[in-house]
């Protein structure tokens, strides 16, 4: 696995730049004594969790909402 952390592009007025790219909303069904059930994963793009402005590291726990249509990803409370 690579932990290289990407530093944040700035744009030609030095401003950082937003990184984004193309993800993925996956369901991997997987069964367990005899049933099968839903998980679901949300795909990040590499040049995106990469980057040094990215919020979350391999492994942190999130909390997921849903506001005004929306899918929001925080850290979760300790």
């Amino acid at each position: 696995m690579c932990n290289e952390t990407v530093s944040p592009k700035k744009d030609h007025k030095g401003d950082l730049s937003v990184i984004e790219g193309k993800g993925r909303f996956i369901n991997r069904q997987t069964r367990t004594g005899g049933k099968t059930y839903d998980k679901f994963f949300v795909y990040v793009p590499t040049e995106v969790a990469r980057d040094g402005t990215f919020p979350f590291k391999d492994g942190d726990e999130v909390h997921v909402k849903i506001e005004d249509g929306k899918l929001v990803l925080q850290k979760a409370p300790k």
